[in-house]
C-alpha cells in the first residue's frame, strides 16, 4: 500500500509591538536577562493584564493578508499547563474564539499551479518565558536558568487547515513556510528572524493510504529552529511513519523533537489534546469587541503584498519572471529598486546590477540593505555612469564597493581616483595596433580562426589602460583591425 504524507504548520509569529502583550515592559531583543520584566508578565498575584492595541492592529492585518474572516467579537481563555519558564503557571491564548479565521495562503504547488492552503486560524497568545541550560564543569551538574524578558512577549500563532488542500511535499513545505514569512515581513508585523525566534514553527505530520480522505494519527515535533532542520524532521517522520504502517502497527499519537545531530525525532512526551490543558475563559479581560470601521480603516494600510508587486514588475519595467521574483523576495530590495528607477534610465542594467553585485556585496559584508550607508540616488548614479561608458563595469564594481562602505559620492569618487574610462579613440586605435604587433601569433591563430587567444589581446590593452578602456570597443577594434590586415 502506498501512503501519502499530510503536513500541518503551527507558525508562531513575534509581534514587533514596542511592549508586551499584557503590560508596559519594552521588547528588546538581546536585553541583559530578567531586565524587561514587572509584576504582570511575571505572574504576580493581584496584577490584572492590559491588551495592547497594536497587537490586535497587527492581527487584523495579517488576517486580511491571508484572506480571512475578522471576527468582531474574540475573547481570550487560560491555557493551563506547569512549565518553568511559564511563571503563572498558565498561558493567556485565544481558543475558542480566535482574531481570524478560514483564510488561504496561495503557494506554488510545484507543477506550475497554485495551491490555497487553508488557514484555520490566527490568534493571539502571550510567550513563554526562555530557559537557558548549561554545563558546570567544575560539578559536571547541568545547571538551568529562566529568562522571564520573553515572557509576554505578543505573539501571533498561525494555524495551516489539514483538512483544505494540505501541504503534501516537502518542496510544498519549504514554499509555504517562506511565502508566510515574506508576507509577514512585507506587511510589517514582525522581522520574522529565526535566529531570534522570532519565526518558530511546530509541524504536524500523519500518514494515510494514497487517495483516503480519512487522516491517520500525527505527531508533533517542536522548537524547530530553522527550515532546514524542519524539512529534515519531516523527511525523517514520513520514512518513520511509513515503516510502522508498512510492519501493520499503528502511529500513535504523541509530541517529538528534532535532534539535530542525528537528524532523527525523538520522543518528547504522548500528545496532549485540548482537554489536558483545561482551557477555561479569561476572567480578568473582556472580549474583544472590533467595530467594521476599525477593520476598514486597517485594509487600507495592507501593501502591496509580493505577488501582486512581482506582476507589475513584470508588467511595467519588462522584467522576466526570475528577475521579477528576485528582487520582490525581499520588501526592502523592491523598494530599493524602485526608489533607484526615477534616476536611472537603464532598468535591465539596473536590474542586473542589484542581482549581480549588490547581492553578492551584502552576502560578503553580512549586512542588510537598511542597514547599510548605500542610498538609491548614489546607486542609480553609478548605474548611468555605467551604461554611459563614463566608467567601465569593472571600475564600477571597485566604486560600488567603496561606496557601500563610506556612502561618497560616485560622482566625486570617480572624480577623485580619475577613474574616467578613456574616451580617445586614436589613443584606443594606436594601442590596439601596439598589441597586435607585439603578438603576432596571437594574431595570426585568430586569423585563422581560433577566436581563444582575443581575450588576450584585450587583456593586454587593458593592463596598458589600467582598466579604463572600455572592454568591448577594444575587442572590436582588435577585430577590425586583423580583418583589415
Amino acid at each position: 500500500m502506498k501512503y501519502e504524507s499530510v503536513i500541518c504548520f503551527e507558525t508562531h509569529v513575534a509581534l514587533n509591538t514596542r511592549s508586551k502583550l499584557f503590560c508596559s515592559c519594552p521588547v528588546e531583543y538581546g536585553a541583559l536577562p530578567n531586565t524587561h520584566i514587572c509584576p504582570v508578565c511575571t505572574g504576580q498575584p493581584g496584577v490584572l493584564p492590559v491588551l495592547n492595541k497594536k497587537a490586535v492592529e497587527y492581527g487584523i492585518l495579517t488576517g486580511l493578508a491571508l484572506n480571512c474572516s475578522i471576527n468582531q467579537k474574540s475573547g481570550f481563555a487560560r491555557k493551563n499547563y506547569f512549565y518553568p519558564d511559564l511563571p503563572k503557571g498558565y498561558q493567556i491564548t485565544q481558543y475558542e474564539s480566535p482574531l481570524c479565521e478560514n483564510g488561504y495562503l496561495e503557494i506554488s504547488d510545484g507543477n506550475n499551479c497554485t495551491l490555497p492552503v487553508g488557514i484555520k486560524r490566527i490568534h493571539l497568545e502571550e510567550d513563554a518565558g526562555k530557559m537557558v541550560h548549561t554545563l558546570d564543569d567544575a560539578d559536571s551538574a547541568e545547571p538551568s536558568y529562566v529568562d522571564y524578558n520573553r515572557s509576554g512577549i505578543s505573539l501571533l500563532e498561525i494555524v495551516a487547515d489539514h483538512t483544505r488542500n494540505p501541504i503534501q511535499t516537502l518542496d510544498q513545505a519549504h514554499t509555504y513556510l517562506t511565502t508566510l514569512q515574506q508576507i509577514l515581513r512585507y506587511i510589517g508585523i514582525s522581522d520574522c528572524s529565526i535566529e531570534k525566534g522570532q519565526f518558530r514553527c511546530d509541524v504536524n505530520v500523519s500518514l494515510r493510504p494514497e487517495g483516503s480522505k480519512q487522516f491517520g494519527n500525527r505527531t508533533e515535533i517542536k522548537n524547530m529552529t530553522s527550515f532546514k532542520f524542519i524539512l529534515k524532521a519531516v523527511e525523517y517522520e514520513i520514512k518513520r511513519q511509513t515503516q510502522i504502517l508498512v510492519s501493520g502497527k499503528q502511529v500513535k499519537q504523541e509530541t517529538r523533537w528534532f535532534d539535530e545531530d542525528k537528524k532523527i525525532t525523538r520522543l518528547l512526551r504522548t500528545k496532549e489534546d485540548a482537554p489536558d490543558y483545561r482551557y477555561f475563559p479569561e476572567p480578568d479581560l473582556p472580549d474583544i469587541l472590533i467595530d467594521p470601521d476599525f477593520i476598514s480603516n486597517i485594509k487600507t494600510t495592507v501593501p502591496e503584498l509580493p505577488d501582486e508587486k512581482r506582476n507589475r514588475f513584470m508588467d511595467q519595467y519588462h522584467l522576466t519572471q526570475d528577475e521579477a521574483i528576485l528582487l520582490t523576495r525581499d520588501k526592502d530590495i523592491s523598494d530599493f529598486f524602485e526608489a533607484c528607477v526615477p534616476g536611472c534610465k537603464d532598468h535591465k542594467k539596473l536590474t542586473r546590477w542589484i542581482i549581480k553585485d549588490l547581492f553578492t556585496l551584502l552576502n560578503e559584508t553580512s549586512q542588510n540593505l537598511k542597514d547599510s550607508s548605500l542610498s538609491p540616488e548614489q546607486f542609480a548614479v553609478l548605474i548611468n555612469n555605467i551604461s554611459q561608458g563614463t566608467i567601465t563595469e569593472k571600475t564600477g564594481r571597485s566604486v560600488l564597493k567603496e561606496i557601500f562602505e563610506t556612502g561618497e559620492s560616485p560622482d566625486a569618487l570617480i572624480k577623485r581616483k580619475n577613474l574616467k574610462s578613456i574616451q580617445d579613440s586614436a589613443l584606443l586605435e594606436k594601442l590596439c595596433s601596439q598589441v597586435i604587433t607585439d603578438n603576432q601569433e596571437a594574431a595570426e591563430k585568430i586569423r585563422q580562426g581560433n577566436t581563444k587567444p582575443l581575450n588576450y589581446l584585450v587583456g593586454q590593452v587593458m593592463k596598458k589602460t589600467s582598466g579604463k578602456a572600455d572592454p568591448g570597443s577594444v575587442r572590436r577594434l582588435i577585430q577590425d583591425k586583423l580583418k583589415a590586415l
